[in-house]
Order: structure tokens, then sequence, then C-alpha cells
């Protein structure tokens, strides 16, 4: 039997948009993945897709640290984060934490779409 992933939504404000945009044309692929996301993120994706998306706090209200530690823990396969390199971020330290702990547990991370794409249609993921 065939383990389901599990794939970490996340996008910054100035990014949600570009998330959801991502996510409809990407359904299919998505719903052969158990997905989680931070707090806005998760629900934006869920509401547009219909797809259940487990909810995490807010990234400025812990929720990157959540994912991190669902990294650390062996319970995140992989994650899509869709950061915006132009805005100075408030939780600025737990965005390099997450990016850190995900390279340190061998995680891939896709930081925009064409990564994204890569990533959720790789053979080594199913």
């Amino acid at each position: 039997m065939k383990k389901i992933r599990t794939l970490a939504l996340i996008a910054h404000d100035q990014k949600k948009a570009e998330m959801v945009s991502w996510a409809m044309k990407n359904k299919q692929s998505l719903s052969r993945f158990n997905l989680c996301g931070t707090g806005t993120t998760a629900k934006l994706v869920g509401d547009a897709t219909g797809l259940e998306v487990k909810r995490y706090l807010s990234g400025p209200l812990g929720g990157d640290q959540q994912i991190g530690a669902k990294i650390a823990e062996g319970e995140i396969d992989a994650v899509v984060f869709f950061w915006d390199p132009l805005n100075a971020q408030p939780h600025d330290p737990d965005v390099k934490a997450l990016l850190r702990i995900a390279v340190v547990y061998d995680i891939p991370i896709a930081t925009n779409t064409a990564t994204a794409n890569y990533v959720i249609t790789s053979t080594l993921l199913h």
C-alpha cells in the first residue's frame, strides 16, 4: 500500500492570490496529497479548490514553526512556500528557521510556481 505524501502550503500575504491560482490549476495533482498549511493560506486554498487542507496557525502566530516541527517529526514530505522576497516580514526569523529545517531534513521546498510544479509532479513523491 502506497503512503499518501503530505504537502504543506504556505504563502505570504502578497503571494496568496498566486498560491490560490496555482492550487486551482493543479487541483488534480494536489488531490493525491494530504494537504496542510498555515492559517489563511490553508483556508483560501481549501475554499477555492474544495480540497481538505489541515490548518495550522497563521505564520506570524507560530504556523511556520508548527510546520517546521511536523517536518522534524517526519510528517511532512514537501513544502510549497510562496514567500515574498521583496517585502520584509515581521516573522522573518521563523521563515528562515522553516527554510533551514527543510534543508536539514532534506525536504523539497518549492518557493515559486516553477519549482512547485516540479515538486508536485515528481515521481519521487508518488
